[in-house]
């Protein structure tokens, strides 16, 4: 079988902004749901969706604070709803309100994210990259489902990192249990996790109508790094002494830009199951190329079988399964 990751020429690349891949493209009267829409990247993909038509919800941790975010960005009719996604009661108690509410999601946008954080635990004592970045989405989703299937099936995104190349799925000891805690080998693993996802619940949800891909947005200053010393992201190259960011990070728009290409482009319809960045499908880079820790995707973080074993674990662990 012929593997579907492998670059389609979108015709869009690392640079292109949200008005570039949504040329032509109009939302009116679609329903966008979207994690962390109201900081860095989020909140200018929340602005590209509401500026080509679309209506947006998007849950927040500190509700108050995502609607000032809003109301100061003249983006007032985002609603606005409490959820945290390290707290599955809080899934399911949000999950309720939308699924009362009735109305159908037709992009639903997987991007609320924690950083390489000092080691916290959260729910029964999981680790809290993996149970925010990835635990909490798939509740989400899969509590959510009827609303996402409905009239015909959406997309969805999950935001994935080239991150995902730290650290595939570490069965022994997903939550570092038995393991001293390392944060980027715990941020890789849930990258990796987000990147599964998309896999499988495309796989599971294709015969209903809903695509789902997996996102690298590009590497990108926002309050992402919040838990990262200065002196931390000097040592790694993504600025130097006087504060001059890497050149290869992007804008916070182009960093929405790749989110917005899976989420409506008309070039992925009959597609789904891949990872994508800079506004294509990504290719799997061979083991010497010398940029394979940056670019492409890593053949676990879309194995078939590894994916199909973390949504059992996701569910046994979360206590929900759409399907």
């Amino acid at each position: 079988m012929t593997s579907p990751q492998h670059p389609i020429d979108s015709g869009h690349g690392m640079r292109s902004e949200p008005a570039d891949v949504l040329g032509g493209i109009g939302l009116s009267g679609r329903h966008v749901m979207i994690t962390g829409g109201y900081s860095g990247r989020g909140l200018e993909t929340t602005r590209a969706l509401v500026g080509v038509g679309a209506s947006v919800v998007a849950p927040a941790r500190r509700p108050d604070h995502a609607r000032d975010v809003f109301a100061a960005e003249g983006l007032d009719a985002v609603a606005v709803g409490a959820l945290d996604l390290g707290d599955l009661g809080s899934v399911e108690a949000f999950a309720s309100e939308q699924l009362d509410a009735g109305r159908s999601i037709d992009i639903m946008i997987a991007t609320a994210a924690i950083m390489a954080c000092p080691e916290t635990r959260v729910g029964d004592g999981w680790e809290a990259q993996f149970a925010t970045n990835h635990l909490g989405h798939f509740a989400l989703v899969n509590r959510l489902w009827p609303l996402i299937e409905a009239d015909g099936g959406g997309r969805v995104v999950s935001l994935s990192s080239t991150g995902h190349k730290r650290s595939p799925i570490r069965w022994d000891d997903v939550h570092f249990v038995d393991t001293d805690y390392e944060k980027w080998t715990a941020y890789g693993q849930a990258k990796t996790a987000n990147a599964l996802f998309a896999v499988q619940l495309d796989r599971l949800g294709e015969q209903r109508g809903v695509r789902a891909f997996a996102v690298h947005p590009g590497g990108i200053m926002t309050p992402l790094q919040r838990h990262l010393p200065r002196e931390e992201m000097i040592a790694m190259g993504w600025m130097d002494d006087e504060g001059n960011v890497n050149e290869r990070f992007k804008s916070p728009t182009q960093g929405a830009s790749t989110t917005l290409w899976c989420a409506t482009s008309p070039q992925l319809d009959g597609m789904g199951g891949v990872y994508c960045e800079d506004c294509d499908v990504a290719r799997v880079p061979d083991a010497d190329d010398p940029m394979a820790r940056f670019v492409g995707v890593a053949e676990y973080a879309i194995d078939h079988g590894e994916a199909e074993r973390l949504w059992e674990l996701s569910a046994e662990l979360t206590g929900v399964n759409a399907f």
